[in-house]
């Protein structure tokens, strides 16, 4: 065999050995992805109704107050880095009620958080975290939340902070979700995240200001002769108490009457009576009740009431 004949046989022998080893002994890694599309909203279908306990819950302000009581640094970092994790998501901001610059008796804290080491189960499943709204304001057009509560009863095995952020939002007062792709399914698993409808939902719900909203209700008026009996209340469907404010009374046009009221709370009304209130004009066709506010409210369009012969 000639020398050529062995170095091209060399050559093919050692091509086969080469690609046996390709076969058989890959070099490298090769990452493989999901193809499908995961669905992390709040619900499975398009809906995203009932998200939360009740409609609209909300703080007063869009920057909340919290404080965090017994913690580990561990659990203590998680509920931190959950805090920003929401300030980075939404329009919210959190600020740090400091335990020892302020005596407990005058906190302020909206949210409470603290710590259980003791283990908890629920059934089969081993509770990891608590969370809700402790106290609720309910107006006509939300549900205001003045208190919330957290207690993180066993840290993380994830990477994210998915229990804190968890009894976070219920705190915010979202409740669970029947998506196992959402973070608040009743279950905690790694790779859950918080879904677009929900930021969406808290961005809407704080996109209004934190002012008060005063309201008429139950507003009835009487002539008998030039006398005008009148019955109305005055409500705050807003998210903060009402500063003082004046009610003037028309009749025709013409004011008769002007009243002082003091500061309404949230959800709360003064009832106003008057009897045998003299109107000089002969024959009134209207009564104009005028809510005069000198502080900015959701909506003043309502602070105005027409009351027409009958």
């Amino acid at each position: 065999m000639s020398w050529k004949e062995v170095l091209g046989f060399s050559f093919f022998l050692v091509v086969v050995i080469l690609l046996s080893l390709y076969w058989f002994f890959p070099f490298g890694d090769t990452e493989f992805k999901s193809s499908r599309s995961v669905n992390t909203n709040f619900t499975i279908n398009s809906s995203s109704k009932n998200m939360q306990f009740y409609e609209n819950m909300r703080y007063p302000n869009k920057t909340i107050s919290y404080r965090i009581e017994d913690c580990t640094l561990q659990k203590t970092d998680e509920m931190e880095r959950a805090i920003q994790e929401i300030e980075n998501l939404t329009i919210l901001n959190f600020y740090k009620v400091n335990n020892n610059a302020v005596p407990k008796a005058s906190a302020k804290e909206e949210i409470l958080i603290t710590c259980d080491s003791g283990a908890r189960f629920e059934g089969e499943f081993f509770v990891a975290g608590e969370g809700g709204p402790t106290k609720i304001t309910k107006s006509k057009n939300f549900n205001v939340i003045h208190e919330g509560a957290v207690t993180l009863i066993r840290p993380s095995k994830c990477e994210e902070p998915l229990i804190a952020l968890h009894e976070l939002l219920h705190a915010l007062g979202f409740d669970h979700s029947d998506n196992p792709e959402n973070i608040m399914y009743p279950v905690s698993e790694c790779g859950q995240k918080i879904g677009k409808d929900m930021i969406d939902q808290i961005n809407y719900l704080y996109s209004f200001p934190s002012y008060s909203d005063l309201t008429f209700e139950n507003a009835s008026a009487l002539m008998h002769g030039r006398y005008l009996d009148l019955a109305l209340t005055i409500n705050n469907d807003g998210l903060k108490n009402s500063e003082e404010s004046r009610l003037i009374i028309y009749a025709d046009n013409k004011s008769i009457k002007e009243f002082k009221i003091e500061s309404v709370p949230i959800n709360a009304g003064r009832m106003i009576t008057l009897k045998n209130l003299l109107i000089l004009q002969t024959r009134v066709n209207e009564i104009e009740l005028f809510l005069d506010t000198g502080f900015p409210e959701l909506d003043k369009n309502n602070n105005r009431l027409f009351l027409e012969v009958k």
